[in-house]
């Protein structure tokens, strides 16, 4: 899909290959929109993996937090996780820092400074020291106008806890509760992003950052 006649996974990876304490950039797709991305990592030479889920209908489709654990299981090292449909100005340096000195898990907060919007999300309560103490899926009475993303840094002695959520039976599709879940068995950490960030889950929000990111590039 582009934004300003660029994909949007190009976007990120940007932002990605700009950190150079990361070493791999995996990136897990499905077997239908194989061949695309395929098509476009021969046009774009970025340094991407690609792991396909070879399921072929949505029952049969692994969901995000499995996903997430196959990978996450064969790797011994921190890792970034950005979901595909965030698109979002702010680089990463900020948030790798924080990571750095917390030395725990970070997930990335946007203030959509409308409490009726954020009804939309998840919303994000965080102490003096920025550790979440909570979080409320879609709430109708939103306390703050804080909303999680689908951007996380999880050190190494985390990923397990994937493993975990998955056979306590708590989801296996939606990351943001694995994070709702995780915040209440170790500290988790939120770091609010700078500048400006969409969430493209629908054609309106699609065209809402087509229109953003066109004219952002045209100034420059």
């Amino acid at each position: 899909m582009p934004i300003a006649e660029k994909p949007i996974i190009e976007h990120t990876i940007e932002k990605i290959v700009k950190q150079e304490i990361i070493e791999r950039i995996i990136l897990s797709i499905n077997l239908k929109f194989e061949p695309k991305f395929k098509e476009w990592q021969r046009m774009s030479h970025n340094p991407v993996e690609m792991v396909v889920d070879r399921s072929k209908s949505e029952e049969e489709k692994l969901g995000a937090v499995t996903a997430l654990e196959n990978i996450t299981s064969k790797i011994d090292d921190d890792c970034l996780i950005l979901a595909g449909d965030n698109l979002f100005t702010s680089d990463l340096d900020g948030m790798m820092r924080a990571f750095k000195e917390k030395n725990a898990p970070i997930i990335a907060l946007y203030d959509v400074k409308s409490r009726d919007l954020a009804r939309e999300y998840s919303t994000i309560t965080l102490d003096t020291d920025g550790r979440i103490i909570e979080f409320a899926e879609k709430p109708k009475k939103p306390k703050t106008t804080l909303v999680g993303t689908c951007i996380y840094i999880l050190p190494r002695r985390t990923l397990p806890r994937l493993r975990e959520h998955l056979e306590r039976g708590l989801g296996r599709d939606e990351p943001g509760l694995f994070i709702e879940w995780l915040h209440k068995q170790e500290p988790v950490y939120g770091y609010i992003l700078e500048g400006y960030w969409f969430d493209i889950g629908n054609l309106e929000s699609y065209k809402e950052a087509e229109r953003f990111f066109s004219k952002l590039y045209a100034q420059k």
